[in-house]
């Protein structure tokens, strides 16, 4: 089995694991910022949940429900954006747009970890917007959050 081939198993691997088991899969507690987004040609909806503090994203969480892209993209995103300054989640969330655009991306002082196992995705532009639907969310939740 070539490199390549490897590594897309081990991809997929890591995208049905976030699927099947997926991080941060619940409601959270007390004042949220909560976006709720859809993609109405595929049917994923998604409501996302994030607690700001003093500039950083203290938890973020989602609930919803669509395609295994979608929710591990999701459950991917929420691990990654945890605990980081609102600026570095919004610059990972640019750098995934670019990556699901088949763009060179730097990830200088930001670890993507598993999400980088979505880059394939770049290979069907019909599942772009599956990936991308919780990173926008995220884009319009701390949006908002700037200008409240």
């Amino acid at each position: 089995m070539s490199l390549g081939n490897q590594l897309d198993t081990l991809y997929r691997q890591v995208i049905m694991d976030h699927y099947k088991n997926p991080r941060n899969k619940k409601e959270l507690e007390g004042d949220t910022l909560s976006v709720d987004m859809n993609n109405p040609t595929c049917g994923d909806r998604i409501q996302l949940q994030m607690k700001v503090d003093d500039g950083h994203i203290a938890e973020a969480a989602f609930t919803g429900d669509g395609c295994s892209i979608s929710m591990s993209s999701a459950s991917m995103m929420t691990q990654a954006v945890k605990g980081l300054p609102v600026d570095d989640a919004l610059r990972m969330s640019s750098l995934f747009s670019d990556m699901m655009l088949g763009k060179d991306i730097d990830t200088a002082g930001l670890d993507l970890g598993d999400i980088e196992a979505l880059q394939g995705v770049a290979k069907f532009p019909a599942r772009i917007k599956c990936a991308t639907l919780a990173w926008k969310a995220m884009e319009q939740g701390l949006e908002e959050e700037d200008q409240s």
